[in-house]
């Protein structure tokens, strides 16, 4: 039986579906040109949120751009903390704070946390509010961090407090009139000449008044070369690099490799034990046609029970398959052609967990991991942080 072990530093970034397809790249044209964008806006902010992946609090962030965000007023948001583990998040959030950054861990969909985060920012932008009648704040971040969402909580938040009339100057149309205005002048008196393309693409509404307070969006883009295997594996398993620039299989294996090395599917043996032995197994059940949506949070109507009990019974039986696998395999984690063959035999363990018809073998396996990346990515395997915390920090 395996018992849990810390995995050599670099091992899963070692093995053959890690490295043998290469470095990992997303970088289409109209990022370059966001970039050069979003260095020219920054100039203009009073103050940044930097929203990053809370499963991933050190990848999610672009690293070009921290020299020149690290110099500004800044408010590193950890969203999605509903998919993080709380306890690991707790450190992260220390780590930040011992490094005298802000930090705040987030849920972009929750009203009272983006409150939070937008008391944060009231509490912040006091020591400028004296010089600048308008102030500015931007939203940066990779993309898929929850950036797009957090912007729409902020603006429902923004209308709330400033109802759409004219008065108030707050109907779309003026205001982006209102907010070009505002940047072209904010441009004037901060360089000599004109900068193409700055205010062109800019996006924003109000949220505070008297001072003034302007949100202001920005495109989400990624560094034109991630040097780090895993950095850019883990970017691409938590969403911010598109699947079919990685490959659903290779994401598939690595996420495997993580739970192995960590050892977690040990500890869902509690999920089996002192179950009813005379309740109804999933497969009593009566099962509805499904697809990937059926793992989607449904936000506008309840799902059908069958659904539900369909579903839940098929995450059970994932987790029951990674954890008979894993708990009676005797080779060595640590060890890449051992962990290796313990991922080829959860592999046939999953198909059959998740009920994958016969067929191809590479159209199985496709199959296969697009299921297995849809339960991780929507939090049905439970929270992770894939970003170990700095070992200097292992004692908070």
């Amino acid at each position: 039986m395996v018992t849990k072990k810390v995995a050599k530093k670099g091992l899963i970034g070692g093995m053959s579906f890690a490295k043998e397809a290469g470095a990992i790249n997303w970088f289409p044209g109209h990022m370059a040109a966001a970039t050069r964008a979003i260095r020219s806006r920054l100039k203009l902010s009073d103050l940044v949120i930097e929203v990053r992946d809370a499963r991933i609090p050190l990848s999610s962030a672009n690293e070009d751009l921290q020299p020149q965000l690290s110099a500004k007023r800044r408010i590193i948001a950890l969203n999605k903390k509903d998919l993080a583990n709380p306890n690991v998040l707790n450190k992260w959030t220390h780590h930040f704070e011992s490094k005298k950054q802000d930090c705040v861990a987030i849920n972009a969909h929750s009203r009272s946390s983006v409150k939070k985060l937008l008391d944060l920012v009231e509490f912040k932008l006091k020591e400028v509010i004296a010089r600048e009648p308008t102030l500015l704040v931007m939203v940066v971040g990779v993309p898929n961090v929850g950036k797009s969402a957090l912007i729409n909580s902020v603006h429902q938040i923004a209308a709330t407090r400033f109802p759409v009339n004219v008065e108030m100057e707050c109907n779309m149309p003026y205001l982006d009139v209102c907010i070009m205005s505002v940047v072209q002048d904010r441009l004037k008196r901060a360089t000599v000449g004109p900068l193409p393309g700055v205010t062109q693409d800019i996006a924003g509404f109000k949220i505070a008044h008297r001072p003034s307070v302007y949100v202001l969006d920005s495109p989400g883009v990624l560094v034109p070369n991630i040097p780090d295997i895993e950095t850019g594996l883990k970017l691409a398993l938590s969403g911010s690099v598109k699947d079919s620039v990685v490959g659903e299989e290779r994401l598939a294996q690595y996420f495997l490799a993580i739970l192995n090395t960590r050892g977690t599917p040990l500890h869902w043996k509690y999920l089996f034990e002192g179950r009813n032995e005379g309740s109804a197994h999933p497969d009593s059940i009566d099962k509805p046609s499904y697809n990937l949506k059926d793992l989607r949070h449904q936000r506008s109507k309840q799902p059908d029970s069958s659904a539900v009990h369909y579903v839940g019974g098929m995450i059970s039986e994932v987790q029951r398959s990674l954890y008979t696998t894993l708990s009676e395999f005797d080779g060595d984690t640590e060890d890449e052609n051992d962990l290796e063959c313990l991922i080829e035999q959860q592999f046939e363990a999953l198909q059959k967990a998740l009920k994958v018809s016969t067929r191809a073998s590479s159209e199985a396996r496709l199959m296969v991991s697009k299921k297995f990346l849809t339960l991780f990515r929507t939090g049905r395997l439970g929270p992770f942080i894939l970003d170990d915390v700095p070992e200097t920090d292992m004692s908070l």
